[in-house]
Formats: structure tokens, sequence, C-alpha cells
């Protein structure tokens, strides 16, 4: 899967875990995407193409290409 190349932002890896009768009975192994996108954007006059996730995006850390 990509990686943001801003924020370096991955995937992240846990247990999903059920609960039955007040008490942890199993535990699966579970993986949680970032919410990657793949835009262009302007850099030093150039076009370039980044993958980047939503979080950087919206909060304008670059410059979209038209």
């Amino acid at each position: 899967m990509a990686k943001c190349e801003i924020c370096e932002k991955a995937r992240l890896k846990g247990h999903r875990i059920s609960i039955t009768r007040s008490q942890v009975s199993r535990r699966a192994n579970k993986v949680w995407k970032a919410n990657i996108k793949k835009i262009r954007i302007v850099e030093n006059g150039t076009h370039r193409t980044i993958n980047i996730c939503t979080k950087c995006l919206r909060s304008n850390k670059v410059t979209r290409a038209v």
C-alpha cells in the first residue's frame, strides 16, 4: 500500500477483539489503512504526482495542479 509522502502515514496493525460475556475470547489480526490519494501537485513550477493522505490534502500542505 502507498504511504503519504508528506507525513509518512501508512498502515497500522493491531488486533480485532471479540468479547463474549465480558471476557476477551479471541484476537484476530487487523490492518487499518490510511486514506491515501494519488494527486498532481505544483512544486517549484513543475507538475508532479505524489501519494498524499486526505488529512494533509485538506490542511493545504501542497498546492494542487489545475
